[in-house]
């Protein structure tokens, strides 16, 4: 039986772990422009999550001089007037055009259909269901410059360079295991531990 995981670690731990990925973060030149594009766009309730953080703390813990390349740039947002999503491509289209980038950008008002849960009233809850433990977190970057963080789990799951299927999800364990297999991450950071295929 799955044990669903702690919402936060101890405040003030959760605390400091954001305080070093903020610090990261802002060290980031491309990340940071890519948040000031998002900003811009201004959809309602939007991270860039994913990737977007959990590669950049395991580069850090990994020692890399240079920061690997991001596959995507996962940019969430919630829509309730555009359930079907039809204006995803003109988004991706506008950020294309602001900064480099392969951009998917995902209204989550409809990506309940795909865990079968009823719909979500945010992005943060929508986060909470991605497949793996270290992918549930996302960031935006507000008016006035500071961070706003959207980890259902904290970040403590990125730091520990554990990475863990989210019990929440409600893929089957397979989906997990083929794309830890697919994203070789393993390869790209070496010191990740990961369970054996089930």
């Amino acid at each position: 039986m799955a044990v669903e995981p702690a919402a936060q670690a101890e405040p003030s731990f959760e605390s400091g772990l954001r305080l070093q990925t903020e610090a990261l973060l802002r060290a980031d030149p491309y990340r940071m422009a890519c948040l000031m594009a998002a900003r811009d766009l201004a959809l309602p309730d939007w991270a860039l999550g994913a990737g977007f953080v959990r590669n950049l703390i395991w580069d850090h813990l990994h020692h890399k001089a240079e920061p690997t390349p991001l596959n995507d740039l996962d940019l969430v947002y919630l829509d309730s007037q555009d359930m079907e999503g039809t204006r995803e491509s003109a988004h991706e289209a506008w950020l294309s055009a602001r900064l480099s980038g392969r951009w998917q950008v995902r209204n989550q008002a409809r990506m309940h259909q795909r865990q079968h849960v009823a719909p979500f009233d945010s992005s943060e809850q929508a986060l909470g269901h991605w497949v793996e433990l270290p992918t549930c977190v996302g960031v935006r970057l507000l008016p006035d410059g500071q961070l706003l963080w959207l980890a259902p789990f904290g970040l403590a799951s990125c730091w520990s360079l554990e990475v863990l299927p989210n019990p929440r999800c409600r893929q089957p364990r397979s989906v997990f295991d083929e794309r830890v297999a697919n994203k070789g991450w393993q390869r790209l950071w070496p010191l990740l531990q990961i369970p054996a295929p089930q």
